[in-house]
């Protein structure tokens, strides 16, 4: 199956997207209120009582193309209420027709203090589920399908609020300009805690569906980029404005999911990617590469990853080299006496389930009897780039997910090879950054394996080492991922040097 000229590179920021949609419509959020000083206030209990049951609706745009809708239902149940938010998204990536199903469900109290909540979400064959219960200042996480879960405790110093409750926590609140509210975010499709600045910033008239509205303004900051919020007197959100283009607008049941039957029209991939200066030839053949960088230095973007055994960035000089892979790994097979500081490169994690059965049987299946790292991790890529169908999905990749379903874009291929790779004891990581194809450089997700050295894994393009048109950005799991978000539009890329092998 060589796809190495036509759709191959499938990128993986869909994960950051999903993030970013669960922050604005179905986050958890852990909830503090500071106003005009560097104090917590005291917590001010809701002023509105919800006796029956309320509904809204949302569209979706994306530059000002239709793609989606959102509904919202919270009625009381027994001492607090029920929140039910659910989204639909469909998404032309990379010319494919993508959709996502998310539905939050989740129980508060009387405060809208979180008590438990279970997330779905569904794009294509795959499918994440996420499942969460307050105990004890725990928040008690359970990913997986059911009868199959995998649990992981949270410790929280505030109690969480769930975002699908924002409006009512404004709602309970006499808006003024000039108030500051700082509201510390759990995202739970990404196990990430962020924290965000929303200030009410002024008073305006507001036109939505030839309706003019009285309503406030609202700016927040969040991995570097700006949301705008308009509430009506009353704190029912009408509009929102996040980066890439997307909004969403208050809406009714009828016209909410009218003009959803394709998904053609703007790309979003298209909408992130980074065009440089001048053409790249032959970039699967790159084995050095010299750009100069522009946009790298967003408030808040970590900068650790630029510099590694491959890449160097000096000023706004970033250097890429292809490694050389070793002909034989330095250690062997089943490892054993790794440094304390590479054994966590070893262990499972959140949706890397390197500990799953099913996941070491295919290990083993996979290398046999082989006791070189180098010839074992070769055998898991080619297996991976295979056995997966490439294609763009929007969702939080699983590696026991992908393994089943052997479905996925990028994200999915890296996520699946780094749990193969430490199922058979050889340390990996998962890298996220661009890839040069199409004469754009993409967002995109590969792996690194530690064969006495690190050497990087495409498993996407069966590549290893990668070429050196692959530009790390971050390292890690979908916790770290998300921060690429903050470069999404920003990055500029001339290209000052390039060798071929």
């Amino acid at each position: 199956m060589d796809r190495t000229k036509g759709r191959v590179y499938f990128n993986c920021f869909g994960v950051a997207i999903v993030a970013f949609w669960l922050v604005m419509m179905g986050s958890l959020v852990k909830e503090q209120h500071f106003q005009d000083r560097d104090v917590a206030a005291e917590r001010a209990p809701a002023a509105i009582t919800i006796g029956s049951v309320q509904r809204e609706w949302r569209e979706i745009f994306l530059k000002d193309k239709k793609v989606g809708y959102t509904t919202h239902i919270i009625k009381p149940f027994e001492d607090g209420y029920f929140i039910q938010e659910e989204i639909l998204l469909k998404l032309n990536l990379m010319g494919f027709g993508s959709g996502l199903y998310s539905s939050t469900q989740c129980r508060v109290n009387s405060e809208f203090l979180l008590e438990s909540f279970h997330l779905i979400m569904i794009s294509g064959a795959v499918r994440s589920h996420i499942s969460g219960r307050v105990e004890d200042g725990v928040l008690v996480v359970e990913t997986g399908r059911k009868g199959d879960e995998r649990i992981q405790k949270i410790a929280l110093k505030d109690p969480p609020v769930i975002g699908a409750s924002m409006s009512q926590f404004f709602k309970s609140r006499e808006l003024q300009v000039g108030q500051v509210f700082r509201l510390p975010l759990f995202d739970p499709s990404a196990m990430a805690q962020k924290e965000m600045v929303v200030t009410v910033t002024a008073k305006e008239r507001l036109k939505i569906q030839k309706l003019t509205y009285d309503a406030f303004r609202l700016e927040a900051e969040i991995w570097g980029k700006k949301l705008t919020f308009w509430l009506d007197e009353e704190g029912t959100t009408l509009k929102e404005e996040g980066f890439m283009g997307l909004t969403t607008v208050l809406s009714n049941a009828a016209r909410a999911p009218e003009g959803l039957e394709r998904a053609d029209g703007t790309d979003l991939y298209e909408i992130v990617a980074v065009q440089p200066d001048r053409r790249l030839p032959d970039p699967t053949r790159l084995v050095y590469l010299k750009l100069d960088v522009e946009g790298l230095d967003q408030a808040g973007f970590p900068q650790e990853a630029l510099n590694s055994a491959r890449q160097k960035l000096r000023d706004r000089v970033l250097e890429i080299s292809r490694e050389k892979v070793p002909p034989h790994g330095t250690y062997g097979l089943p490892s054993s006496g790794f440094a304390p500081d590479m054994t966590v490169f070893m262990e499972p994690e959140f949706n890397i389930e390197s500990d799953d059965p099913e996941i070491m049987a295919k290990a083993r299946e996979i290398i046999g009897e082989e006791g070189d790292p180098v010839l074992a991790a070769r055998r898991l890529m080619n297996w991976v780039f295979r056995n997966m169908e490439k294609r763009p999905v929007l969702a939080v990749p699983s590696a026991r997910e992908a393994l089943r379903t052997r479905v996925g874009d990028c994200n999915e291929h890296a996520t699946l090879l780094t749990a193969l790779l430490r199922a058979s004891g050889i340390p990996a990581r998962l890298s996220i950054g661009l890839v040069y194809t199409r004469e754009k450089f993409y967002y995109h997700a590969w792996t690194e394996a530690y064969l006495g050295e690190w050497i990087s894994m495409d498993a996407t393009l069966n590549q290893m080492p990668a070429d050196a048109s692959h530009i790390k950005l971050v390292e890690g799991n979908v916790d770290k991922q998300v921060e690429i978000a903050g470069l999404f539009g920003e990055l500029k890329f001339k290209v000052i040097d390039y060798r071929h092998d």
